[in-house]
């Protein structure tokens, strides 16, 4: 297929490497000539670094290079032209006139999209002759990295170009998923939920930037922690995006910005590109801060507190800390030497001690979340004795498994800790775009999955803790904060009660009634 692809910046550089790599014709154009010349050559570079590592062959890369076509003119006739991707910057009036004009000069058989990440296809179709021909086709950078890519349909998309464009850009070696023309579409969506959430619990004092980013490392096993991924992309960047798509979904709860980025963004802590974010960078920065050591008397007793649904929780920090060589009291309450333990799932330790008369200066809480690392977390009330929290965190630390001590991160308490309030939140934004139909459960995965970095989809992550236990962990944050940002999702909610899978699809009404190609009945 012969490809035009209109913008030679990053994104247009890199889809047109991709495409001409997979085997397509690429024209390649700019409103500025010396944009193609840079693109050419980056690409070229590219190709070349791809042959010294071994993964093209020299034939292979003077036969892409020969497929990439640079034009001096944008809006030359192309009669063979079959696709269109409009990769410039992201501005509704500049996407729209350049469209408009190719529309002019290329065959109606042509299909066209557009790579906007944050603009309504469906605006952007509206301003054509023929608005059928358009729908998004969105890359993330870097390209031939990525491996995925959203394909969305705008109102009036002709229905065959959606798995037209699915079948191309698989047949070029990525993942496409298909989306419905909502704010942030998919990806960017999806990704609010750790980001939110890292900044609301920023906002609570619950834990510094790099103490949250430590327990999204070791205990969710995430690539990078938000504060750490927000500096990579640009914290006016992600500003932008949590704006756009909150005002877009109007003003949801569960999307609320926070009120800690608008003077960072406005002072120029944008991170890495600007040499401090939320951390600092370049050959002058200070070395990040070590984490405190852990002290305190690990020969201390404790007492691992019992809380109903909490009970597999307790009996399982029980047999870790025995095997450990912990002293682990076994009476129905706690002596007056022993820091107490407590798991919490949804809720404070505070609301714990107040319900079962426990020892305030001596009541911890701690995530039973399992780990993907090695990590444990304490939650410590105002009311905590210093000394005590020290021996909590020193008997916490201790490991059976000879790979040395845990290390432990103190934090302040809040609902459901760190990792809880992050998962929950991962978790409930996913659940409402599959309510929405904004994707499929298993295209919400795996774009996620892809374009995330995460370690698994957030629908299949609810799975593993099981959607009754998740279903718990929304109500208890809900219920503890009065915050609608908790509330529970129809989607979890619901196959809690059905006992389905977070994953599962479900049965519609078009499933039921006969000749509607349902596929869903059991």
């Amino acid at each position: 297929m012969r490809i035009r692809i209109v913008g030679a910046g990053a994104m247009g550089r890199g889809i047109a490497q991709w495409a001409a790599t997979a085997g397509h014709t690429v024209e390649l154009c700019d409103a500025r000539a010396e944009a193609v010349t840079a693109a050419v050559d980056f690409v070229r570079s590219m190709l070349e670094r791809a042959v010294q590592k071994g993964r093209l062959s020299t034939g292979e890369c003077a036969a892409a290079l020969d497929r990439l076509v640079p034009l001096d003119d944008p809006w030359a006739a192309g009669p063979d032209v079959g696709l269109v991707v409009e990769a410039v910057r992201e501005d509704l009036g500049t996407k729209t006139e350049v469209l408009g004009r190719l529309e002019e000069v290329l065959p109606a058989t042509a299909v066209f999209t557009t790579n906007t990440s944050s603009l309504s296809v469906t605006r952007i179709a509206a301003t054509l002759k023929d608005p059928s021909r358009l729908a998004g086709l969105h890359f993330f950078n870097p390209v031939p990295l990525m491996r995925i890519v959203e394909v969305v349909p705008g109102a009036a998309t002709r229905p065959e170009i959606p798995p037209a464009l699915t079948a191309f850009v698989e047949g070029c070696g990525h993942r496409a998923v298909t989306v419905a023309d909502t704010p942030g579409f998919l990806v960017n969506h999806a990704g609010r939920g750790l980001v939110t959430e890292a900044l609301a619990l920023l906002e609570e004092s619950v834990a510094d930037p790099a103490g949250i980013d430590r327990i999204a490392r070791d205990v969710l096993g995430l690539r990078m922690g938000p504060f750490e991924l927000m500096d990579l992309t640009g914290l006016d960047v992600t500003a932008a995006v949590i704006d756009s798509i909150w005002e877009g979904f109007r003003y949801a709860d569960r999307l609320r910005p926070s009120y800690l980025t608008p003077n960072r963004v406005a002072a120029g802590l944008h991170g890495r590109k600007t040499g401090s974010g939320w951390f600092a960078y370049g050959p002058d920065a200070p070395a990040p801060a070590p984490e405190p050591p852990v002290t305190g008397s690990a020969d201390r007793p404790v007492f691992v507190h019992a809380t109903g649904s909490q009970d597999g929780d307790a009996v399982a920090l029980r047999e870790a800390l025995t095997a450990a060589g912990a002293v682990v009291e076994t009476g129905a309450r706690p002596t007056s030497g022993a820091v107490v333990l407590v798991p919490v799932w949804g809720t404070t330790v505070a609301s714990v001690v107040a319900e079962h008369g426990l020892p305030a200066a001596r009541a911890f809480g701690v995530d039973p979340l399992p780990a993907a690392g090695r990590r444990r977390v304490l939650a410590v009330t105002p009311a905590a004795d210093p000394a005590a929290a020290r021996d909590a965190r020193a008997v916490l630390a201790r490991a059976a498994d000879g790979d040395g001590p845990y290390p432990v991160s103190v934090v302040r308490d809040t609902a459901g800790s760190v990792a809880q309030r992050l998962l929950a939140s991962i978790v409930s934004v996913a659940s409402s775009i599959a309510e929405r139909s904004i994707a499929s459960p298993a295209d919400i995965d795996l774009a996620v999955t892809a374009g995330l970095g995460y370690p698994v989809g957030p629908l299949a992550w609810g799975d593993r803790i099981g959607a009754v236990r998740m279903l718990e962990l929304h109500r208890a944050l809900h219920r503890t904060t009065g915050d609608p940002r908790h509330r529970p999702s129809r989607w979890v909610t619901e196959r809690a009660q059905l006992g389905l899978a977070l994953t599962e699809p479900g049965t519609s009404p078009a499933d039921c009634v006969d000749g509607a190609g349902g596929t869903n009945a059991p």
